[in-house]
């Protein structure tokens, strides 16, 4: 084996100090905490992307600095977000209600909640089930108390039974539940399988993996999304606000498109209850023309299609040389998307005043 010289000796402790120094800091920084991986996690980039939130992440590290802003990403799973926001390790974060609502429900009475939802972010759609084996005695959830209910969400199911029992009794109490629950993380549908439990409570969204696995809902315990949730002690609420800004605005345009068309004056009015906007439509007069009207609407893009044919059907008398004109709004850099005839602009500052 060679030895090493001094020479090389220095340089292996220089390379070694100068990779400790590189790691990140997190000093006067808001730190905005998103899922690591899981069903909320692509989304949750988007949503970054489109606040300008620019970063590098190296693969080996769960932190990266944004190079545009005094921000700092941490990578967590999707159950320690909400306990870090809760205990004010971090600034704010994106989970899931169910998530929020497990570590709020494993807080000892009195503790108060340190972590507030401000934001529906509007993905991530999934309930909270109590299910049982399709082919099984249990067909309610009354008939699980005094069995073994396996889980990941010990706090919420605990909390559930805990009620169920106090309803079947009549009786209030804090004491010991009949029920057992047992935790589980995973495959927590396999556990009537292996005869580890009666019954469980999952997340689910299609139902598929439940049917696949022989188990039926018999009731839904929470229904979930994601959120964006923030401490009450954050060190840096301007730089909370402005994100939580830019994050519901990023939300917004993606659900609208802005319609713009011109009309006769006579049918303004006609139009207008077709595209009536999130406020009220822009409405300006044509230089070549005073009994001509440009319209600029936000419609919901899930409704373009019908508002679009609806306009076109009732009224009938569009200057047929400017046709209908749909712009897609997509934040940070929207880019139009032309649905008539004719072409369309960019509506990198379109908006509806």
């Amino acid at each position: 084996m060679a030895l090493l010289n001094h020479s090389s000796m220095k340089l292996v402790e220089s390379q070694e100090s100068s990779a400790t120094d590189r790691s990140p800091s997190l000093d006067g920084r808001l730190l905005f905490a998103v899922p690591k991986k899981g069903r909320l996690q692509k989304t949750a980039m988007d949503l970054l992307e489109g606040s300008d939130i620019q970063f590098r992440r190296d693969p080996r590290s769960d932190v990266a600095l944004a190079l545009n802003h005094h921000i700092a990403i941490i990578f967590l799973s999707a159950a320690d977000i909400a306990s870090s926001v809760g205990k004010g390790a971090v600034d704010l974060g994106i989970t899931g209600q169910d998530q929020l609502g497990e570590y709020e429900a494993t807080q000892t009475s009195g503790d108060g909640s340190d972590v507030e939802s401000v934001l529906d972010l509007e993905f991530g759609s999934c309930k909270l089930q109590v299910q049982v084996p399709q082919q099984g005695p249990y067909k309610q959830p009354r008939d699980l108390i005094g069995h073994t209910v396996c889980t990941s969400f010990v706090g919420l199911t605990t909390k559930y039974f805990r009620r169920l029992e106090q309803q079947e009794t009549a009786t209030a109490t804090d004491g010991q539940l009949k029920t057992t629950i047992h935790h589980m993380e995973g495959s927590v549908e396999s556990a009537c399988l292996l005869r580890m439990a009666d019954g469980i409570v999952d997340l689910v969204e299609s139902g598929a993996t439940m049917k696949a696995a022989g188990l039926q809902a018999i009731d839904t315990v929470m229904e979930s999304k994601a959120v964006l949730i923030q401490s009450k002690h954050s060190l840096h609420p301007e730089l909370v606000r402005i994100f939580t800004n830019r994050i519901r605005g990023v939300i917004a345009a993606r659900k609208y498109v802005l319609c713009q068309y011109n009309i006769h004056r006579d049918h303004i009015g006609a139009a207008t209850q077709i595209t009536p906007g999130k406020r009220a439509p822009s409405i300006s007069k044509l230089d070549a023309d005073d009994n001509w009207v440009a319209v600029s609407s936000m419609v919901p893009k899930k409704t373009i299609a019908t508002s679009a044919s609806l306009i076109s059907l009732s009224i009938g008398r569009c200057d047929p040389s400017q046709t209908l004109r749909l712009e897609l709004m997509q934040p940070p850099a929207p880019t139009g998307s032309c649905l008539g005839l004719r072409g369309s602009s960019s509506g990198t500052n379109a908006k509806e005043m």
